[in-house]
């Protein structure tokens, strides 16, 4: 270990396959939990590992943010839509595990996913965000992104109707 190295420090790196068990099981928390995502049924690590492999496949970034081994938390940029048109557009998301939220580890999967977007020549990087969410408004808008669009009870889950909000910003 060097002098410089922490063991608690929180690394960002590209997920793997072998990812797919932690990131599915972070993901299912919100499922049955909350309104984040607007899906009701648990997915499987098969499920998630196609997802990935999709995302990899557009040659996008998915990364995963490692702490003392673990993963706790990842960030990806998906197709935002499918015409040709859209091609420098994408659409980006974070998930942390519960037990990690409010570190600091959605910032810094951001702040890696936005650079390697850059690099990849993405134009435009658009977030949607269940509300309320003051975290995720708040993380959103940490790294320039401005609200442009608020749908109102667009999903229905836990019995209730739910708004949508996008945020967008020129990388």
């Amino acid at each position: 270990m060097t002098a410089n190295s922490n063991a608690s420090e929180p690394i960002v790196r590209l997920a793997t396959s072998a990812d797919a068990a932690a990131i599915v099981e972070i993901y299912n928390y919100y499922i049955t939990n909350t309104i984040i995502t607007f899906e009701e049924e648990v997915i499987s690590e098969a499920e998630m590992s196609r997802r990935m492999f999709d995302i990899a496949a557009l040659n996008l970034p998915w990364l995963v943010a490692e702490v003392e081994g673990q993963v706790a938390g990842y960030a990806y940029a998906g197709q935002f839509r499918t015409r040709i048109a859209f091609r420098y557009t994408v659409e980006v998301t974070v998930y942390l595990d519960m037990k990690y939220a409010g570190r600091g580890l959605g910032s810094k999967l951001y702040e890696e996913l936005f650079a390697k977007l850059k690099e990849l020549g993405i134009h435009v990087a658009i977030g949607g965000i269940s509300l309320p969410n003051e975290s995720s408004v708040a993380l959103h808008e940490k790294f320039g992104m401005e609200k442009v669009a608020h749908f109102k009870e667009v999903g229905y889950k836990f019995d209730q109707w739910i708004d949508v909000g996008f945020w967008q910003r020129m990388l």
